[in-house]
Parts: structure tokens; C-alpha cells; sequence
């Protein structure tokens, strides 16, 4: 039954996360912590530091992680499977029917109307994660100075995750 549910939980998560990976986070968030209650909010935040931290895309990342510990190496097929499979299917659909429907002004509209609803979703995460993922000055400190090095250009991201670990263990470490 753990498998199915896996299955069920990142199939739906895998239809309905348009605008990629990041897009995915509160529906992964919902299924993984308040629906089946299998991370708890904290591990939920280190499944996100870990998913960036790794190769690869951070929501098919996410899956996996995920299953591995529900469902250990056969959890992990399951989970990440089932959310890729959405977007095989659709992408064999969309390169089939698109280049026939760019330019209906319905298909159009509908694409259009995507991205707002991409940006409501991009900031539910980043509320999320500075809600519950900030516990002191120091932390607000470094994440205030990690965006502005990222958004200036100068730090790349995973260098800046490892940074912020480092920095995390000297503080946090000797307290």
C-alpha cells in the first residue's frame, strides 16, 4: 500500500506542477508533509538543501529522497517514476499538437495565464521556507547576503549552499 500511495502522491504532484521543478515544491510540500505526513516540515526544508545540493533537477530530486525513505530503493523507482511519467506523456503531446495550435488564441491565453499563476507558486515556496527555515539573526543575515550575491552575480548557487553550510556549522556548531 506504501508504494501505491508514493505512486499516487508524485503521479498527481507530477500532473499538475506546471513551470518546472521549482513550481513542484508546495505541491511536493503538500503531499509529503500534510497529506501523508511522511517528512515532517524541518526535514522537509533539509529535503530542499539536499535536493539543490545534488545533481539534477530539484523536484525529480525531491521524489526520490522522498521514496527512499518511505519506501527505500524500490520507494525511490516508484516515487520518481511517477512523477516523471506526467511529463513524458505531456511532452510527447504538446511537441505533437503545439506547433499545430501556437497560434489559437485560447491555447495562446492559456500560456499566458501560466505564468502569473508560476510566480504565485515560486512565491508560496520562498514564504514557506523564510517562514519556517529562518531562526535567527544570523540566518536572516546570510540570506539576505546569499541573495545579493546570487542576484548580483557573484556566487554561483551550489557554491553559495556550501558556503551557507559552512557558515551554518561554525555558527550554529559552537553555540
Amino acid at each position: 500500500m506504501t508504494y501505491l500511495s508514493l505512486f499516487l502522491a508524485f503521479l498527481r504532484v507530477g500532473f499538475f506542477s506546471f513551470g518546472g521543478g521549482l513550481a513542484a515544491l508546495p505541491l511536493i510540500e503538500r503531499e509529503i508533509v500534510n497529506t501523508y505526513r511522511w517528512l515532517s516540515k524541518p526535514e522537509f526544508l533539509e529535503l530542499l538543501a539536499l535536493s539543490q545540493l545534488t545533481p539534477g533537477p530539484i523536484a525529480i530530486n525531491a521524489a526520490t529522497f522522498t521514496g527512499f525513505k518511505v519506501g527505500g530503493m524500490l520507494g525511490a523507482f516508484v516515487a520518481t517514476g511517477a512523477f516523471c511519467l506526467p511529463s513524458v506523456l505531456l511532452t510527447i503531446l504538446v511537441v505533437t499538437f503545439l506547433s499545430r495550435f501556437r497560434e489559437n488564441p485560447y491555447v495562446a491565453g492559456f500560456l499566458r495565464g501560466l505564468r502569473p499563476a508560476l510566480l504565485a507558486l515560486l512565491l508560496r515556496v520562498a514564504l514557506s521556507v523564510i517562514q519556517d527555515g529562518i531562526y535567527d539573526w544570523f540566518g536572516l543575515l546570510l540570506s539576505i547576503t546569499g541573495g545579493a550575491l546570487l542576484f548580483f552575480g557573484k556566487i554561483e548557487e551550489i557554491p553559495l549552499l556550501l558556503l551557507g553550510g559552512a557558515l551554518g556549522l561554525l555558527w550554529y556548531g559552537w553555540r
